[in-house]
């Protein structure tokens, strides 16, 4: 029986382990969200900002995983 899902993800002769570029990937997306949250000036009613930004973080694992790059 094979799985589906790739084990790891070639780029050119380098081979990655999915997990590495989910949580690239949402790493630069909550830096994206935390952008935008400072712009518009909502982040100031948050009341510790490193917390939201782990748990931003945290859902867009969860989400990148859940529907696009699973792992």
């Amino acid at each position: 029986m094979s799985n589906l899902y790739p084990h790891e993800l070639q780029f050119g002769t380098l081979y990655v382990t999915p997990v590495l570029v989910v949580v690239f990937l949402a790493f630069f997306a909550t830096l994206f969200t935390a952008l935008v949250l400072n712009k518009t000036k909502l982040a100031q009613w948050f009341f510790a900002p490193q917390y939201i930004f782990l748990a931003i973080m945290v859902l867009y694992i969860i989400m990148i995983d859940r529907f696009w790059i699973r792992f």
